[in-house]
């Protein structure tokens, strides 16, 4: 299903034949530090990752984590949003291929899923959750309009993480 389309970039639900992609992206350093290893060692690794991550979430609450790939079919990573049972609101997730950095795709699909939070879904709160020292992702929420919030921990032994969070009434990611 299509969920956004930008001037240069589509995104849609996750489906079994991207875990191709989602097995690089899972197994990349900046994955895995920032992240965590989800343990991702195979194709059929990645097919269970999407269909009991982003296609269960698709079925729970209609929205997850998207594939975003150019205009020309060709992936490039991840972004969505998520429902966490840990966090109050919805988190704006976002990973892209190292060899993708750097050309603005990040912003602007995460753009386009904030686009998604406010036309269609209607929520007037995004938040993010971000590691210590990934200063890229901290950058990038600043420019949607995200503000730090202070630190949260997922569970209660997990290394606490920033959090940051944006209002619909604060004008974000316009």
């Amino acid at each position: 299903m299509l969920v956004a389309e930008t001037d240069r970039l589509r995104l849609r639900w996750l489906e079994p034949s991207d875990a191709p992609l989602i097995l690089e992206l899972l197994n990349e350093p900046a994955w895995i530090r920032y992240i965590g290893d989800k343990n991702v060692q195979s194709v059929e690794d990645a097919q269970r990752y999407i269909e009991n991550g982003p296609v269960k979430m698709y079925r729970e609450n209609g929205f997850g984590l998207n594939l975003v790939e150019l205009r020309t079919g060709e992936p490039v990573g991840i972004c969505g949003l998520i429902r966490r049972d840990t966090l109050p609101d919805v988190d704006l997730g976002f990973a892209l291929l190292s060899r993708m950095w750097g050309h603005g795709y990040a912003l602007e699909a995460a753009r386009a899923a904030m686009r998604q939070a406010r036309e269609s879904l209607g929520l007037s709160r995004v938040v993010a959750i971000v590691s210590r020292g990934n200063e890229r992702s901290m950058r990038l929420l600043a420019k949607l309009g995200f503000a730090p919030e202070g630190m949260i921990s997922l569970e209660p032994d997990a290394e606490p993480l920033h959090l940051y969070g944006a209002s619909a009434s604060d004008g974000w990611a316009r």
